[in-house]
């Protein structure tokens, strides 16, 4: 088992690893708010709840499923900020998952949540890429 990151390093990975957190949230809950939620009625101000143009219904399903494509994939991104959090909290945190060798500084602030170190994750996209 790898040694712990020093406090100070982890308290400030927490905090951007938090900030990002509260940013998607808020971004999440933005989009609940204006989109998933909202009806045609409410987006256009028109007293039908049923676009009359088939062109119209056509964008409007579009645009929910964009929405809600975007919310999946951040949905995602909040997964792995939340792993992260928790791997701050169990000390595993900095290592990578595969060798164990701790990550870079610079990938970690670019890159807050990530499990893998920049040649295991290498790797990783060159195994998928065979695979495919």
């Amino acid at each position: 088992m790898p040694r712990r990151l020093a406090k100070a390093k982890l308290d400030k990975y927490r905090e951007l690893i938090e900030k990002k957190r509260e940013d998607l949230l808020k971004e999440l809950g933005y989009l609940e708010d204006t989109t998933m939620r909202s009806t045609t009625t409410e987006l256009t101000g028109d007293l039908s709840a049923y676009s009359f143009h088939m062109a119209d219904q056509g964008t409007d399903a579009m645009e929910r499923e964009k929405a809600f494509l975007w919310a999946s994939r951040e949905g995602r991104f909040l997964y792995h900020l939340n792993e992260a959090m928790a791997r701050i909290q169990d000390g595993t945190y900095g290592y990578c998952e595969e060798c164990r060798e701790p990550i870079s500084d610079d990938r970690l602030e670019a890159v807050p949540h990530c499990r893998l170190c920049i040649a295991c994750k290498t790797n990783d996209e060159t195994r998928k890429d065979s695979q495919d």
